[in-house]
């Protein structure tokens, strides 16, 4: 029998091409796949190789000089860790805490809870760490909790911004908090970790570094995440915070040693061995001075926080939006922060008397520059004079700590001035809050402020070089 159908012959004339011609196509398409699957692979083990030896150096720098047998790199990290969650938080908000609320609504909420951080720092505070030397294990907990407690907060936060709960400014402002108290609690943590080969403005300048590094590398992240929502970039400072609440169990038992130390105190007697107590010193001159004049640079950091956030919300400059003014005055501070701690590193001598003055002089200069020709680039100028000086008189404060006072009450005297720069920030704050939304009169009342706070600085340092009683 044969077949009726016509027989088709693979060729140019019927249309089809020769099946040699289908298996050469097949197998380069193959070889294609198989090559970009060859590319992917080797893209991908290049990053992880790139990765993992920017990890290794970093590591290997945390550990430099000692930090790593003696634990603060274990700290380093740690604060890499809290400075790159802070940033994930911060990007989150930048876009519903100040710019989707009400203006007079946001000011009424801010001011009401940032009034209420100031309880912990003037009562709880000088009390905690004398309450912790009671209990083993304290302080590794106390750590901990400050980053237990922002990874809840982050949790809350993520449903806050999307459902517009009444719960988001409690916990924008307790993330705040125990942030601040995160800052007084590592204080306390460098010192019983210091190296021999290490000294104690190196130790927090390498710390401080961490964080702007950790900051920086987080950031992108957050971004990238917030691109799927507001919250995306909360959850992912969630999981930061969780990884920091482990890595603060884990610091050395060396953070809860307390045996042999003394307790800084600002008035009173300065024996109390008799008592069975820890032996008590009052704050040396030189300290107390320095500690003044921090003051001025850390109370306009919290002013410009708050009151720029809002200022620039109503009082936009030219076309610019409100999120891009905002965010160039804080990079620029985040510059002079980065800058300031690079100075101090570099520097093998600084006058720390001399750098708190300048430092606080240079704040009431700019202030009082920005407030007479108000502009984009007076303000971040400002920002980054702000950040600048606010990074040097810290450094010159630790030095002058180092300096001046035992190394058995250094531990109290970080805690001590730590808690009272966090307090000098959240009045800051509050001042910035409650002050008129008008560009030159606010400007105008920080530069005033800061400069009658200077007046009084300088008048004070007749007993600066009152001698340490041990």
């Amino acid at each position: 029998m044969t077949s009726e159908r016509p027989e088709t012959t693979a060729g140019p004339e019927s249309g089809v091409p020769p099946r040699g011609a289908v298996r050469r196509s097949l197998s380069g398409a193959a070889r294609g796949v198989r090559a970009a699957g060859r590319g992917a692979r080797k893209a991908g083990r290049g990053a992880g190789t790139a990765g993992h030896y920017a990890l290794a150096q970093a590591r290997r720098a945390a550990r430099a000089e000692g930090a790593g047998d003696s634990g603060l790199s274990r700290l380093i990290e740690l604060h890499a860790f809290n400075a790159a969650g802070d940033a994930a938080v911060a990007i989150s908000l930048a876009g519903t805490l100040f710019f989707q609320v009400p203006t007079g609504e946001a000011r009424g909420q801010v001011a009401l809870f940032l009034g209420l951080t100031m309880l912990p720092f003037a009562i709880v505070a000088p009390l905690i760490g004398p309450f912790l030397d009671r209990f083993s294990h304290g302080r590794r907990w106390a750590v901990g909790a400050t980053m237990a407690i922002r990874c809840f907060l982050c949790w809350v936060l993520a449903t806050a911004v999307v459902t517009e709960s009444g719960w988001l400014f409690p916990a924008a402002l307790g993330c705040l908090v125990a942030s601040k108290a995160y800052g007084v609690t590592r204080a306390a943590a460098v010192p019983r970790l210091l190296p021999p080969d290490l000294t104690l403005v190196k130790a927090n300048a390498r710390v401080s570094l961490a964080g702007v590094v950790g900051a920086g590398v987080s950031a992108p992240l957050a971004i990238l995440a917030s691109t799927f929502g507001p919250e995306w970039s909360l959850r992912y400072g969630f999981v930061v915070f969780v990884l920091a609440t482990i890595w603060a169990i884990r610091l050395p038992e060396k953070v809860d040693a307390s045996q042999g130390e003394g307790e800084l105190v600002l008035t009173g007697s300065t024996d109390a061995a008799s008592t069975g107590r820890r032996p008590r010193t009052r704050i040396p001159g030189p300290v107390a001075f320095a500690l003044r004049a921090n003051c001025g640079p850390r109370w306009l950091s919290g002013f410009l926080t708050m009151f720029m956030a809002f200022l620039l919300r109503d009082n936009p400059i030219g076309e610019w939006r409100p999120e891009v003014l905002l965010g160039l005055v804080i990079g620029a501070a985040g510059l002079g922060n980065t800058l300031g701690i690079a100075i101090g590193s570099v520097l093998k001598r600084i006058n720390p008397a001399v750098t708190v003055v300048l430092a606080l002089v240079a704040d009431v200069a700019v202030a009082l520059l920005a407030a007479l020709f108000y502009g984009l680039v007076t303000l971040v100028l400002l920002g980054l004079t702000a950040g600048l000086a606010q990074s040097l008189a810290k450094l010159s404060l630790d030095s002058t700590i180092q300096r001046e006072v035992p190394s058995r009450i250094q531990a109290s005297a970080f805690a001590r001035s730590d808690t009272t720069l966090q307090l000098a920030w959240v009045i800051g704050g509050f001042v910035g809050i409650a002050m008129p939304l008008m560009p030159q009169l606010g400007l105008g009342v920080a530069a005033a402020v800061l400069g009658a706070w200077a007046a009084v600085v300088l008048l004070s340092r007749r007993g600066s070089a009152a001698p340490v009683r041990t």
